[in-house]
């Protein structure tokens, strides 16, 4: 899903802040590194790749590891575009890439009230918290 803006992101793959902080909760959950380690911007694989598929890879890593996807907490921080209109279709995007229902999805967006880089517009920050089940051993 792509949102209508003036503004545009320079990134490896397509972009995508919130779904990275997503894939980073989940694989420091179950202490599997971070994106960079399974998905390096050096190795031309991963250029223009899907966010989505990135979950879904993560997702396999995550089930690999005898676990499973409890929920995730994701806030977006941005001065613009305005994410409320869209909200409940990342949900639905992010829960369907996760193997999850979307009510254990949550999206949220604040500003940084013109503090700072991501105040004065010239990125995004995303955070993110996953809740993993691990059976025990």
């Amino acid at each position: 899903m792509s949102i209508a803006s003036e503004y545009g992101l320079r990134a490896h793959s397509d972009g995508d802040v919130l779904a990275h902080a997503i894939g980073d909760a989940l694989l420091g959950a179950l202490a599997l590194g971070d994106l960079g380690k399974h998905f390096p911007d050096s190795d031309a694989t991963w250029r223009g790749v899907s966010s989505m598929m990135l979950l879904e890879t993560i997702r396999g890593l995550v089930a690999a590891e005898g676990a499973r996807i409890v929920n995730v907490d994701a806030t977006l921080i941005a001065e613009a575009p305005k994410i409320a209109p869209y909200a409940e279709v990342m949900r639905a995007n992010l829960a369907r890439a996760l193997g999850i229902e979307a009510g254990r999805v949550s999206v949220k967006a604040t500003t940084n009230e013109t503090l700072g880089a991501v105040g004065r517009g010239e990125g995004i920050a995303a955070m993110a918290v996953a809740s993993v089940e691990v059976p025990r051993r």
